[in-house]
Order: structure tokens, then C-alpha cells, then sequence
């Protein structure tokens, strides 16, 4: 029996102390209620006037060692310093499960093209004339919807080119009445003239395709509209 008395008071407090070890530092009053009633428990083994004294001794000894040996939270974001892999968080800042604030959302910003080209290759007129056909007013309506839809100080600059079939001084006179003949179609469906701020014939001096073959000839006739942004 007095084995017991002298082993089972240190089997129980060797518990609380471990408890406490688990706990944080802001628990030592839990660590002291606990001591004490394992030490009240303890002194009652003796006698009843024991009682009291080991309330006293066990639960100061386990407030102090769960205070020296608990685990703390300096930056008081309710996660323990032993998980706590972001230490120093300002107060009120919500953290997660790792005391780390949640990442700050990325915020990508839009890739605003200064300057851009768009290539008409469809519009093909009535033959040596500067006149659409019926076909090419589709053509242009969708252009026309595309253009409205940029900001009213976006700059225009329409460039009218041909083949090389013909004279370089009728080229350059059918490419240019070709080009405002576009840029008249596309003001009439909502597009601001203040917009264009070029339009301009090159006849058959820029080919971007040989003119030796239909497809080339067919590729060099075509009118281009600079977006500048």
C-alpha cells in the first residue's frame, strides 16, 4: 500500500505536467484547476488536512510548467508558434490552419495592343470601279461593328492597294477612291470620322504576294485598317 501512495502521486502529476506541456501558455489557469484537484486528490490520500496543500502545491506546479513549457502565440492569431509558420502576423488579420494570411488574389491586367492592323481582302468592287457591291457592304458591316467597339480615340489610317494589272497613275488613283469609298461605307454605319485620320491609295507599290499568279494578284488587292490605340 505504501507503495502505491509513494508511486501514484508521481504517475498523476506527471500526467497533468504532460498535459499541460500540450496546452498553451495562455492555458496555465486550466493547468492550475486541473493540479488542483489531482492534488487535492492526492493529499486526501494522506489525510483531509493534506488536502489542501496538495491543491495548492500540485496546481501552482502545474500553472508554472504549463506557462515555462506550453506552447505560445506571440502574434495572438489563434494558431500555436510551434505551427505558426508565419510569425509577426498583424493583429486581425484573418490566417489560415498555418497562421499565414491567405494569398492576395492576382490581379492580371489587361494587355492593351497599341497598335493593329486589319487586312479586307474580301471587298473586291465592281469591276474598275470604286463602288461595293452588295457583298461587300456585309463584309464591311462587320468591320463597322468591330470599329465602333474601340475607344473614340483610337486613330484610323485606311491604306487602299492593288494588283499590278494596269498603270502605276490609274493604280494609284483607283486605290485611293477605293479607300475612301470604304471608310465613307463605314462612317455611314456609325463609326466616327473623327476617327480616320488617313486614307490614303498606294496602288500596286506594297504587294505582300506575287503579282504574277491570280492568287498573288488576288492577295495585293485589299484594304488595310491601322488601329493605333
Amino acid at each position: 500500500m505504501s507503495i502505491v501512495r509513494t508511486v501514484l502521486p508521481l504517475v498523476l502529476l506527471t500526467s497533468v505536467l504532460t498535459g499541460c506541456a500540450g496546452l498553451q501558455k495562455t492555458d496555465w489557469p486550466t493547468c492550475a484547476a486541473v493540479g488542483g484537484v489531482v492534488g487535492a486528490g492526492l493529499g486526501a490520500t494522506e489525510s483531509s488536512a493534506w488536502a489542501g496543500y496538495g491543491a495548492l502545491l500540485v496546481g501552482g506546479t502545474a500553472a508554472a510548467y504549463c506557462w515555462v513549457h506550453g506552447d505560445g502565440d506571440e502574434d495572438g492569431d489563434g494558431v500555436p508558434d510551434s505551427r505558426d509558420k508565419c510569425p509577426g502576423t498583424p493583429k486581425g488579420v484573418q490566417v489560415d490552419a498555418n497562421g499565414c494570411p491567405p494569398p492576395a488574389p492576382v490581379v492580371e491586367e489587361a494587355v492593351v495592343v497599341q497598335e493593329e492592323t486589319i487586312v479586307i481582302r474580301d471587298v473586291h468592287f465592281q469591276f474598275d470601279k470604286a463602288t461595293l457591291t452588295s457583298s461587300d457592304k456585309l463584309v464591311l458591316d462587320k468591320i463597322a461593328t468591330r470599329l465602333k467597339a474601340e475607344a473614340p480615340t483610337a486613330q484610323l489610317t485606311v491604306t487602299g492597294h492593288t494588283d499590278s494589272v494596269g498603270s502605276d497613275a490609274y493604280n494609284q488613283k483607283l486605290s485611293d477612291k477605293r479607300a475612301h469609298s470604304v471608310v465613307e461605307y463605314l462612317i455611314d454605319q456609325g463609326v466616327p470620322r473623327s476617327n480616320f485620320v488617313s486614307v490614303v491609295g498606294a496602288g500596286e507599290s506594297q504587294p505582300v504576294a506575287d503579282n504574277k499568279t491570280a492568287d498573288g494578284r488576288a492577295q495585293n488587292r485589299r484594304t488595310e485598317i491601322k488601329i493605333q490605340r
